[in-house]
C-alpha cells in the first residue's frame, strides 16, 4: 500500500509540517515519506527522536496517495514533472493524485502544467510561523480540483495553524500580509525594545517585557473575539499614557506605513512571479 502522503523538502518548513502532522495525529509516522536530497540534511532528519519511523529517502519519489512540494521555486518545475504518470500500457499508476505546492510565487497554472492533469493541484501560502504551530495560511485550488481536495490541503496546513481559503488572484496579497507579516512585527518588536533600553530599562528586562506584550496581545484578539479597535479602545484611558503614546504614533505615519508595507509586499510578489505558461 502506498504512503498516505510525500513531503518532498526536508527544509524547516518540510520538517515543521511532518513534525506538525504527527503531533495532531494527521498521519503515523510510518504513512509519511521525506524525500531530502541533501545527505547532511538527511542525516540530521534522521537523528530527531519526534521524527522516528518517517521514511527518509533522497532524490528517489516513491508513489504516495499526496504530495507536498516543499522545495525552493527553482526546484519546483522538476519535481511536478516527476509527479506526471509515465506514458503508455502498463506504466504504472500516478504517483500522486493531489499535490500541494507551498512554493511562494508559483503560479497553480504553472503547476498544474508541470504536474498534468491526472494530478489535482493545490497552493499554498504558510508564513515562517509554521515553525512553532501558529502560521497564517492562505490556500488556492487549482481547476481540477474540488471541495474534498481542497479540504485536504486544508488539513494538512492545519496542522501548523490557521488556513483561509482565497482565490489564486489574492495570494500576493496573503503573502504581502501574513507571508511578510512576521518580519513586521518582529521589526517593531525591536524598536519597543531599544525604546525601553532608552527609558531605562535593562535591555533583557525590556527584551522580556516586549515579547510578553506581544504573547498577549495576540491572545487577548485570539481568545476574546474582540476587534483590534475594541481591544485598543479598552486600555487608552482618556489623556492616559496609552494615548499620549498613540498619538505620536499617528503623528508619526505608523498606521499608514503598515498600509504601505503590505501594498508593498504585495506588489513585489507579484513581479517575482514567473511568467504564466504559454
Amino acid at each position: 500500500m502506498a504512503p498516505k502522503l510525500l513531503v518532498v523538502g526536508g527544509g524547516k518548513m518540510g520538517e515543521a509540517l511532518v513534525r506538525g502532522l504527527l503531533r495532531a495525529g494527521w498521519a503515523r509516522p510510518g504513512d509519511l515519506v521525506l524525500s531530502e536530497v541533501s545527505p547532511a540534511r538527511r542525516s540530521l532528519l534522521a537523528d530527531e527522536p519526534e521524527l522516528a519511523g518517517v521514511a527518509l529517502v533522497g532524490e528517489e519519489l516513491p508513489a504516495a496517495e499526496g504530495t507536498v512540494v516543499a522545495v525552493k521555486p527553482p526546484d519546483v518545475e522538476g519535481v511536478c514533472r516527476r509527479l506526471r504518470p509515465m506514458p503508455g500500457p502498463g506504466a504504472g499508476a500516478t504517483p500522486s493524485v493531489r499535490a500541494l505546492s507551498i512554493a511562494a510565487g508559483v503560479r497553480l497554472a504553472d503547476l498544474q502544467a508541470w504536474c498534468g492533469p491526472a494530478v489535482r493541484v493545490v497552493r499554498a501560502m504558510p508564513n515562517t510561523a509554521a515553525l512553532v504551530g501558529e502560521a497564517a495560511t492562505g490556500i488556492s485550488g487549482g481547476p481540477g480540483t474540488d471541495r474534498e481536495d481542497i479540504d485536504w490541503a486544508a488539513s494538512l496546513m492545519s496542522s501548523v495553524g490557521s488556513v483561509v481559503e482565497v482565490p489564486e488572484a489574492l495570494l500576493d496579497a496573503v503573502t504581502g500580509l501574513s507571508g511578510s507579516g512576521p518580519a513586521y512585527l518582529f521589526l517593531v518588536a525591536e524598536a519597543m525594545t531599544e525604546a525601553g533600553v532608552l527609558a531605562g530599562l535593562p535591555r533583557d528586562v525590556s527584551a522580556r517585557l516586549v515579547t510578553q506584550t506581544f504573547v498577549g496581545a495576540a491572545r487577548l484578539l485570539s481568545e476574546t473575539g474582540s476587534s483590534p479597535e475594541a481591544l485598543r479602545a479598552a486600555v487608552t484611558s482618556p489623556a492616559g499614557t496609552t494615548a499620549a503614546g498613540l498619538r505620536q504614533l499617528e503623528a508619526r505615519g505608523t498606521r499608514s506605513a503598515f498600509i504601505e508595507a503590505v501594498a508593498a509586499a504585495t506588489d513585489r510578489s507579484r513581479q517575482l512571479a514567473p511568467a504564466p505558461s504559454a
